[in-house]
């Protein structure tokens, strides 16, 4: 991958938007982050996903401290959750390599079809 000035700014605008959407919605910022780097910036699948969770961690360590500066993160209500994410990520990760990249692409834009659907019906 080139790394001129055209290329970093590419790089630079992808990760504004995967953290505007996710600080904006409490997470989500892969949803935008994912396509980017596929299209865009031109990362074959395994390497967009795989990228996506990097930049993706320490994206939302941000926003969750900005939340919670500003009173806006109920951390007793989010443990649940974090240990089930950890569990999650810990087999999602061992068997990543498993799962055709194909399957991947599909179940991902199955979440983003299943997410907006909700997201519209409230």
């Amino acid at each position: 991958m080139e790394t001129g000035g055209k290329e970093k700014l590419k790089l630079a605008v992808t990760g504004a938007l995967a953290g505007a959407v996710n600080g904006f919605f409490g997470g989500g910022g892969g949803m935008v982050l994912v396509p980017l780097l596929r299209g865009w910036i031109g990362l074959e699948d395994r390497r967009a996903f795989a990228t996506s969770v990097a930049v993706m961690l320490p994206m939302c360590a941000v926003s969750a401290a900005a939340y919670f500066l500003r009173g806006g993160a109920e951390l007793s209500a989010a443990w649940p959750y974090l240990l089930g994410g950890l569990a999650g990520g810990i087999i999602s990760g061992i068997s990543y390599r498993r799962v055709p990249p194909r399957l991947l692409v599909r179940l991902f834009a199955a979440l983003i079809i299943f997410g907006g659907v909700r997201s519209a019906l409230g």
